[in-house]
């Protein structure tokens, strides 16, 4: 009968056991859905539906798979963790409320990336700080001046700069230990409290000791201070002290009271005691115990103060209430309060005393807290907040610090500082830094822990990928950027936050390289070039193929993609421009009809080039144009006898390494870049094609930029690009079909500005259009021949201002200069980085989307800004000069591409080093990296940090730098004759006959020296006589055009 039961027993243990298992199968299918679900909330793609997951859902389901013993505040917590930190690491038992333990938790904050602070890289300082066998007994931050101020329990006071340096320190003799410290900003101050006097240092006047104010006597023992900031008393400083009765003192302080400014020119230091009965002091009792600690919270406009006292353990009011009996705000502990902290984002009070928890209060709800944080083993003596990130630091008497998430009541952190001697094992003071980002405590020694991610940011290499980046694009309209790296893994993320949102890899296949990319202009479509010559089509947002170009029954080094553009892209037609490394440009076109993309169109490969006239005519066939709107089909002109009987010409290099195209109503030109400098331009609107070359001044004959290109840019001017982007088949017959076009649409200005928005080298079509216009004002009868000559004289003035601002084509070359070209051909402005290194090759540019600002890359990283605005308004006004206003070094390896980001002002940059790096673009100011474990801060630029590969800050240029263009200066060196003669031959040395030619070369060469240049105001000549005197006979006669009158002519003696 037993063997039965037991039997029984088993069996349903096991039902039980299977049951729990499916339950925990279902939780976690639960969470799974949960996360998915805020991913997508988060990058905004998340669509509500019946399925959607909230509290009240995610509450019902737990309790219906595991019953009721699981708690409300258990599961709650449970979904506050997940909801506000998808990557938090969560355990089932969680929602029990069970825990893992305390050394699982310490291993698992053994990882660094775990970890909030990181005790491993703790900073100590010892010197001028405190006494023999004295403590630090205060620490504050003051941050308008980025100070922090400490005091000793024997009297050092101490001001620190930034970067912990000291400032300014000196030692107060009282027999009076000191109890706290605080700066007074009216006064500019530092003031400190002892047991029965009030100490004011003013570390500002001269000597080689500072002056203090001792104000004594004060009636019992004061314990703290603190500083009321309030804006309504700008002429004097208000202090706060808490004594040992339970009394709160107010006292006000002006200049006045210490005479300041007439101790200020005073040498030599002087220790001044006043009475504290000439100041008016102002107290209230609010405890009935110890005054321990006491702050003014500027957000609340309240004081706080709290007490060891279990019934006025917390007392929030307004600083009013010292001065009249009006009920205050009491908050009641069990065992005091020791002390608390305000977190402004979250609207918490948090206390902690010798009950070991950790209260979280509402500031105007005094019943009962709104939560409660336990683990400490001893009673709480210190709170601190880190506003930024949202945490509690909280520190025990036996030195162990935690860390506590405000926002999910998790704890994050905890770490145990057990280094040290017996004095520095005891913590009194201890302050966060949140401009600097570190903990900064206070024992026999000062001890500063950085945040974790401070030094990632400054320590960790950033990677975005593995291996080199080879392609970086922005999709402007959904804010997402996408990289490829040489291992083909293609990666999309969120630019605000920094999160992946997805990856692809092998996209061309096993072992293909992907080596370009490109997004049409609304962000729907991607389009991916490889080495092997396939091109491939995706939708953006969902990472699905949409059609291929097949591989090519051809060598995989003939059709290796360089760079793609997106010409055209809807549902039913997509057209991309690509370039192979062979020099071949093809337009891919693909359509709904077709499986796969095909090719219709390739630029055909340029002959030799004259080089008094680089300039070679093309044969058009527009009828091209029905078919696929783009470019027409052209040849070069047969007849090529021009450069066969010009013997000196040149061809340009095959070997082509970038391109850009500008396509826009009136303008449509394709630009290519050649390893040996050749630029091919080519415009098909003047059915011409030619070689941008320089002019050589002697010969007035064309020659090859000697160095190579690497990256090419078309600048327009805002006015030009605000056109219609359009392909046209020839300005002519564009003027002719809007001629007859105009009484058709009357009302019509946007059609209006579409037909008589013209090319800018038709200058005749341009003098037509303005007698029409004459003609229109001339004979107009009615209001309908007004307004269309309205509109007309509209686009006329509109035709004028395109007409002067021509697109200029940029250039970067090997040699670390800038070419800024005409699309006449013309060289308009060479430009060279400001640098104090020599320089080195460009790799990457790009502009703002207004054209305000151009931006170029290097190959060992820098990254430098200049202003074109003024320069495209009038290329050809000298006064139009283009500064270079920033540069900064963005890796320590050749940066493959970057662009710039308008509405938050950011640069991102990626480089051959496997990263992908955020900057600010105005200061360059390093944000971080795609791949960091936590989001951007894109509006925090307080704390300037750097790579850990990279040491220098970014360099603004205040002024127009003589090195941004490139101008040659010769000095020759001359023969000083008196110089000559004053070298002697040593007699010794002209014994020896082998050694008189060395001798004879080295006077020559030390009578070298550079010739004076002189620098004369007024056209002069010479008088022949230099015999009169090394002074009168170099003086130089003037020619003097005005003759004063005799009488105004005095003669001394």
């Amino acid at each position: 009968m037993s063997e039965k039961k037991d039997c029984d027993k088993d069996s349903c243990s096991t039902l039980e056991l299977l049951d729990f298992k499916n339950a925990l199968k279902q939780f976690q299918e639960l969470v799974e859905k949960m996360v998915t679900q805020k991913t997508k909330e988060r990058l905004d793609f998340y669509i509500k539906d019946d399925g959607e997951i909230d509290y009240d859902k995610f509450y019902t389901t737990t309790q219906t798979l595991f019953g009721p013993e699981v708690k409300d505040h258990n599961v709650k917590a449970f979904f506050r963790k997940i909801s506000n930190n998808l990557d938090a690491r969560t355990e089932w038992c969680e929602i029990f409320g069970y825990f893992i333990g305390e050394s699982d938790a310490m291993s698992s904050q053994l990882k660094e990336e775990n970890m909030v602070f990181l005790v491993s890289e703790k900073q100590q300082i010892t010197h001028a700080v405190v006494k023999r066998q004295d403590v630090i007994k205060g620490i504050v931050k003051v941050p308008h001046l980025d100070f922090t101020v400490t005091s000793s329990q024997k009297g050092v006071l101490t001001i620190f700069n930034n970067q912990m340096r000291v400032l300014a320190t000196t030692s107060v003799e009282d027999t009076a230990w000191i109890t706290g410290c605080d700066f007074l900003p009216q006064l500019k101050c530092v003031v400190a409290v002892t047991e029965r006097t009030v100490i004011v240092w003013d570390y500002k006047s001269k000597g080689s000791q500072n002056n203090c104010f001792i104000i004594k006597p004060m009636e019992n023992g004061l314990l703290c201070v603190c500083t009321v900031t309030m804006s309504d008393h700008l002429a004097k400083d208000n202090i706060l002290m808490g004594d040992d009765k339970g009394y709160v003192h107010l006292l006000a302080v002006t200049s006045d009271h210490f005479g300041l400014k007439q101790c200020k020119g005073k040498k030599e230091s002087q220790l001044q005691v006043l009475d504290s009965k000439t100041f008016n002091i102002v107290k209230r009792k609010l405890h009935d115990d110890w005054v321990v600690k006491v702050k003014y919270i500027s957000d609340l406009n309240c004081f706080g103060s709290c007490s060891s006292d279990s019934i006025h353990s917390f007392v929030l009011d307004d600083i009013k209430r010292l001065e009249d009996n009006s009920p205050v705000k009491e908050f009641s502990v069990p065992r005091g309060v020791n002390a608390f902290t305000y977190c402004g984002k979250a609207k918490v009070i948090v206390t902690g005393g010798h009950d070991k928890l950790l209260r979280l209060w509402h500031p105007t709800i005094n019943s009962r807290p709104t939560g409660k944080l336990s683990g400490h083993q001893h009673s709480v003596v210190e709170i601190v907040t880190n506003e930024k990130d949202q945490h509690v630091i909280s520190l025990s008497s036996a030195k162990i610090f935690r860390v506590w998430d405000i926002q999910t009541l998790s704890l994050l952190q905890v770490f145990h500082d057990n280094q040290g001697s017996p004095g520095e094992m005891e913590t009194f003071a201890m302050v966060f830094d949140n401009d600097r980002g570190m903990l900064i405590t206070g024992s026999a020694v000062i001890d500063i822990y950085p945040l974790t991610h401070m030094i990632q940011d400054t320590r960790q290499v950033p990677q975005t990928h593995e291996k080199n980046i080879n392609v970086l694009v922005y999709n402007r309209v959904f804010h997402q950027i996408l990289t490829i790296c040489s291992e083909s893994i293609l990666k999309v993320w969120d630019l605000e936050t920094g999160y992946q949102i997805y990856q692809i890899e092998d996209a061309h296949g096993l072992n293909t390289e992907v080596t370009c990319a490109a997004i049409e202009i609304y962000g729907f479509y991607l389009a991916t070039g490889a080495c092997d010559g396939t091109v491939k089509i995706w939708e953006f947002e969902s990472g699905q193929e949409v059609k291929a170009l097949p591989l090519a029954q051809h060598s995989k080094d003939e059709c290796h993609l360089l760079k793609i553009a997106y010409l055209k892209a809807n549902e039913s037609q997509h057209a991309l421009l690509v370039l192979e490394q062979s020099g071949k440009m093809k337009i891919i076109q693909g359509n709904s009809v077709q499986t796969y993309l095909y090719v219709t169109w390739v630029l055909p490969e340029a002959v030799s080039f004259p080089r008094r006239n680089p300039v070679v005519s093309l044969s058009l066939k527009s009828d091209t144009l029905q078919t696929h709107d783009l470019f027409p089909d052209i040849q070069l002109l047969s007849d090529t006898s021009s450069l066969r009987n010009d013997t000196e010409n040149f061809v340009p290099s095959v070997e082509m390494k970038c391109f850009d195209v500008l396509k826009v109503e009136g303008c449509s030109l394709i630009a290519t870049g050649s390893a040996n400098g050749a630029i091919i331009l080519w415009d098909f609107e003047s059915a011409s094609v030619r070689c941008l070359c320089k002019i050589n001044e002697d010969s007035q004959t064309s020659v090859l930029q000697a160095s190579g290109v690497n990256a090419m840019l078309f600048l327009v001017h805002s006015a030009f690009s605000s056109r219609k982007i359009n392909s046209l088949p020839s300005t002519t017959a564009t003027v002719r079909s809007d001629i007859s076009a105009v009484p058709e649409h009357k009302s019509s200005s946007l059609n209006l500005h579409k037909c008589y928005v013209i090319s800018v080298h038709s200058k005749a079509i341009l003098k037509i259009i303005e007698k029409m216009y004459d003609h229109f004002c001339s004979k107009a009868e009615d209001t309908t021949r007004y307004k269309n000559s309205q509109y007309l004289k509209m686009n006329v003035e509109l035709s004028k201002a395109v007409a002067g601002h021509s697109p200029i084509l940029a250039s970067a070359h090997e040699n670390g200069c800038i070419c800024l070209w005409s699309i006449q051909g013309n060289l308009v402005k060479e430009l060279l980085p400001f640098s104090k290194y020599p320089s080195v090759p460009l790799t990457a540019l790009c502009t703002d989307i207004s054209t305000k600002m151009l931006l170029a890359g290097s190959k060992e990283g820098h990254v430098m800004r200049w202003s074109i605005a003024s320069f495209l308004e009038d290329p050809q006004n000298s006064k139009n000069q283009i500064k270079e206003e920033l540069c900064w070094r963005a890796h320590s390896t050749e940066v493959v591409d970057l662009f710039h980001e308008e509405k938050k002002n950011v640069v991102v940059t990626a480089s051959i080093d496997g990263s992908v790096r955020l900057w600010h673009a105005m200061y360059g100011y390093y944000l971080g990296y795609f791949g960091q474990p936590r989001k951007f801060e894109l509006s925090d630029i307080s704390r300037l940090i750097l790579p850990c590969d990279v040491n220098n800050f970014p360099t603004i240029i205040k002024e127009e730098s003589k090195h941004m263009e490139k101008k040659k200066f010769e000095y020759p060196l001359m023969l000083d004759r008196d110089k000559w003669k004053s070298l002697s031959r040593s007699p010794s040395v002209l014994k020896k006959s082998k050694h008189v030619d060395i001798i004879q070369d080295l006077k020559f060469f030390k009578a070298l020296t550079s010739p004076k240049i002189h620098r004369q105001p007024l056209e002069s000549f010479e008088s022949g006589n230099r015999e009169a005197g090394a002074v009168f006979g170099s003086l130089p006669i003037y020619e003097v055009s005005f003759f004063p009158p005799a009488s105004t002519i005095t003669l001394q003696a």
